[in-house]
């Protein structure tokens, strides 16, 4: 058994990533599919098409390889965050469309929470934000609404779950209802300082713990697959949320590291340790992740529009073919012209938590054209990586030093990333590794499995491909970011 397999079950696609013995990524199968829009702010993914998205993917790659399931040690597991499922414990039918972590659908209960005084409770337990975002209001608005929904739960009928829980319930054949902490500290029902579910956030959003699903380290027996899904019994071995999935991967086992992935969004994860601290600048509290029973902590900072900007340059504006012309396109900017764009295409993310807000171009010019829009538009991504950079460090100014490790389709520009470590003043690392959320997964799983080497081991295996170090002088670098200031206070102020 020399193969690990990792399910990386994300919000648009299901990829199933093979993996060595080595850890080198062999094989993969990815499958997009459908989203569900039924009213303006709702977000929705059948499951069932979920679940066969995860099947055909990770019987596609073992067939693509001519790798048999018996030559598996084990399953890892990765997947959207804040997903929310309910389904039937007899049969595992779903009760409703699983409702995405981008749904605003539940402000109301949001706000009634608030009213109710319940915010700062909340906040201290689970460290999150009372915000749609999370499960738990989730999970409330589909028990409100389907028909003797909650006192099915009450009586054991009906289960809840993260996109992880669901499918380890459906490999398993119902045998395992299980989750991750790290999951678990997404939901907004758990308690990560007491590391259990919390019966008075329960008892708030009306969620019979009845439904809730046993939390376990990120390294465990999450169950045996069912033989005729692959062929034989396989392990789950290791789960982890797709950010903290990455955090692995990029070995940020030591607080003071950082790794920030660049995708559609950016999401920025600090190593903080074995205390959580509070944030005080609009962070996230959250488990990095948890083995042998011990949760790490770490902050979090999410921003909406990443690459998404780059698309928007493609898409929007029509300036550039494809993605990967946008770095070159940007080399070619007026080094004289000073264009700025504050990308709040659906709002601003972390730290400023501003979902109304509208983006907007500064510093136009008769001579403004495609080079300046792009060089713009990956600047922007500079600047809001820089805005979590300054609200980690308020948040915890420990004397160690941060190591920033990024990731991520945006993370293969060099002119992106040099742009970002001259606007931090800080050297920025990009791994050789890039699959870097299914490797955090397969390690979990290969390490559970005797695979692969301990935390120690397989952080000596993480490989630099280039270092990016500042450029910039510190005199300019502080007033571009003070430029940047201002010109998001008014987007804010609009």
């Amino acid at each position: 058994m020399k193969y690990i397999l990792a399910i990386d079950q994300g919000t648009t696609s299901t990829r199933a990533v093979l993996f060595d013995a080595d850890m080198q990524a062999v094989g993969t199968a990815q499958q997009e599919f459908p989203q569900y829009f039924p009213k303006a702010g709702w977000v929705e993914h059948d499951l069932e098409e979920v679940w066969d998205s995860v099947v055909a993917t990770c019987r596609q790659v073992l067939a693509e390889q001519g790798i048999e399931a018996a030559d598996l040690a084990g399953i890892g597991i990765t997947n959207q965050r804040e997903t929310t499922a309910v389904w039937e414990k007899a049969g595992g039918k779903p009760i409703h469309r699983a409702i995405v972590w981008q749904d605003r659908r539940t402000v109301e209960i949001c706000e009634g929470l608030r009213a109710a005084g319940h915010e700062e409770m909340i906040r201290h337990k689970t460290g999150l934000l009372l915000d749609p975002y999370f499960s738990g209001t989730k999970v409330r608005w589909i028990l409100d609404q389907e028909a003797g929904s909650r006192s099915r739960a009450e009586a054991g009928e009906l289960l809840f779950g993260t996109i992880d829980s669901f499918l380890i319930w459906r490999l398993t054949g119902g045998a395992s209802h299980v989750t991750d902490a790290t999951n678990a500290s997404r939901t907004m029902l758990y308690d990560i300082r007491a590391g259990t579910w919390s019966a008075e956030i329960c008892q708030a959003l009306d969620v019979p713990m009845q439904m809730l699903p046993e939390v376990k380290d990120c390294a465990a027996e999450f169950g045996m697959t069912l033989p005729e899904i692959l062929g034989v019994p396989v392990p789950i071995l290791g789960v982890a949320g797709d950010q903290q999935a990455a955090t692995i991967g990029q070995a940020c086992f030591e607080p003071g590291m950082m790794k920030s992935t660049y995708g559609t969004g950016c999401f920025a994860l600090l190593n903080t340790g074995e205390t959580p601290v509070t944030s005080n600048n609009r962070l996230l509290t959250t488990v990095a992740y948890q083995l042998e029973g011990k949760p790490v902590y770490a902050l979090e900072g999410s921003i909406f529009i990443a690459g998404a900007a780059v698309q928007w340059l493609r898409d929007g504006l029509g300036v550039i073919e494809a993605a990967s012309q946008s770095g070159a396109l940007a080399r070619q900017a007026d080094p004289e012209q000073d264009v700025l764009l504050v990308p709040a295409f659906t709002g601003l993310g972390a730290p400023y938590w501003q979902p109304d807000c509208r983006g907007a171009v500064f510093g136009l010019t008769r001579g403004s054209g495609p080079a300046e829009m792009a060089r713009a538009a990956l600047q922007s991504v500079a600047y809001q990586t820089r805005d979590l950079w300054e609200a980690m460090r308020a948040d915890w100014p420990a004397k160690t030093h941060v190591t920033l490790r990024v990731d991520g389709g945006m993370s293969a520009s060099d002119w992106t990333m040099q742009s970002l470590s001259d606007l931090l003043g800080a050297a920025v690392d990009r791994p050789k590794m890039q699959e870097t959320t299914a490797l955090g997964a397969g390690w979990l799983a290969g390490m559970q499995a005797g695979l692969y080497p301990d935390q120690a081991g397989f952080a000596a295996t993480w490989a630099l491909d280039h270092q990016f170090t500042p450029q910039l002088e510190p005199e300019r670098r502080e007033a571009a970011y003070a430029r940047w200031q201002r010109a998001v206070q008014a987007v804010i102020g609009v």
